[in-house]
């Protein structure tokens, strides 16, 4: 039986196309599985308590194999993403950036804190996951 993997996506929620663009990608890869932890519009936090947020979060930080970071220049000017990104290291838990399809410069917030940053490719993503991935 193949490996399920845990992936969380630190995301801009302005940017939740891309979002979708990534799981879809790594979803049609054949004999790949992935389960997603991150919150998103469909499915939030609901809750206004910036403290139980973070405690959710940092949870499902937690439970996840890894991060991929999207790392276009907007996460810079993402307070949620760096905190997510600084809540995975202290957990442990690995961090790739993934550059968007068509960027040329990548946010230092994502690419200071990754093992690895990838450009937009199926098989480079699904390489870095299966080789970082706790």
């Amino acid at each position: 039986m193949a490996k399920e993997y845990k992936i969380f996506i630190s995301h801009s929620w302005q940017y939740t196309d891309t979002l979708d663009a990534l799981r879809n990608l790594i979803n049609a890869r054949g004999y790949f599985s992935a389960t997603y932890e991150e919150s998103t519009r469909d499915k939030p936090i609901n809750s206004d308590d910036e403290s139980y947020v973070k405690r959710r979060l940092a949870q499902k930080i937690n439970d996840s194999g890894i991060i991929l970071a999207l790392a276009g220049v907007y996460a810079s000017h993402s307070s949620w993403m760096e905190w997510e990104l600084e809540k995975a290291l202290e957990l442990g838990t690995p961090i790739v950036g993934v550059i968007p399809r068509g960027q040329e410069r990548i946010s230092t917030v994502v690419s200071l804190r990754s093992v690895a940053d990838v450009r937009w490719n199926t098989e480079s993503i699904i390489a870095a996951i299966r080789k970082y991935a706790k």
